[in-house]
C-alpha cells in the first residue's frame, strides 16, 4: 500500500492540515531560518502533520541555484520537527523570498501499489491532468531520482526515517523550485527531535 498526497485546492494561510505554502505554525520563541550562504530569510514550503508532531520545511529562494538549497546539510534549507501542541502563526520577515505564491491543501489517499511510481500510474490511469494532482507520498520508501541520499541524524548519527516526498507543485503559483521537475524528500529522527530536507532533479 502506498499513501499518495493529492492536491486538494486552496487552503487558508494558517491551516492546520497538510499543506504547501501559507504561513508556518511554530512554537513560541521561534526564529525564522536564514540561509547560511546568502543570509536571506528562507521560503516556507511545507506544513506536514505527523500524529502529535508537525514538520515544517523551508528552503532558500533568494538566489536560486547558488545557495545549496538541495543539500540536507548545506545550509540552504531547514526542516523542523515541532510538538504539534500550542503552535501559532510565525511573524513573516519583511525581506526575502519567504512565501510561496499560493497555499495548497493536500489530502491523502491509499493506493494498492508497492511503490510511488506504481501508485502514481494506478491512481492517474495515464491521464496527464490526474498525474499533476499527485503531489507526492506520505511514508513508504523514497522514489529517488539520483540515488539514495538518506541523511544521518545530526544528533545520534543514525540514518533518519523517511516520512514524505513532495513534487514541485500543482501549477506555477503553488510550485516550489526543485530544479525543474525535481522531488523533495523529508526525513525525521523522532528520538532526537530532528528533521531534514533535500531535493533531487
Amino acid at each position: 500500500m502506498t499513501t499518495l498526497m493529492i492536491h486538494d485546492g486552496a487552503a487558508a494561510p494558517h491551516a492546520t492540515g497538510l499543506r504547501t505554502g501559507g504561513v508556518p505554525l511554530v512554537p513560541g520563541g521561534f526564529d525564522w531560518p536564514h540561509c547560511r550562504a546568502c543570509g536571506g530569510a528562507m521560503q516556507f514550503l511545507l506544513h506536514l502533520p505527523l500524529g502529535p508532531d508537525v514538520v515544517s520545511v523551508f528552503l532558500c529562494q533568494n538566489a536560486p541555484g547558488m545557495c545549496d538549497d538541495w543539500d540536507a546539510t548545506g545550509g540552504g534549507n531547514r526542516a523542523y520537527l515541532f510538538d504539534g501542541a500550542a503552535l501559532a502563526p510565525a511573524a513573516v520577515p519583511e525581506r526575502g523570498e519567504t512565501l510561496l505564491g499560493a497555499v495548497s491543501a493536500l489530502r491523502t489517499e491509499d493506493v494498492a501499489a508497492e511503490d510511488f511510481p506504481a501508485a502514481l500510474d494506478l491512481w492517474s490511469d495515464g491521464v496527464d491532468e490526474a498525474t499533476l494532482r499527485v503531489q507526492g507520498q506520505l511514508g513508504g520508501a523514497p522514489a529517488w531520482l539520483q540515488g539514495d541520499e538518506t541523511p544521518s541524524c545530526p544528533g545520534c548519527g543514525e540514518p533518519m526515517a523517511f516520512v514524505a516526498q513532495l513534487e514541485e507543485g500543482f501549477d506555477f503559483a503553488t510550485s516550489a523550485n526543485f530544479g525543474g521537475g525535481g522531488i523533495g524528500y523529508v526525513f525525521t529522527c523522532r528520538a532526537c527531535r530532528a528533521a531534514a530536507f533535500l531535493w533531487q532533479s
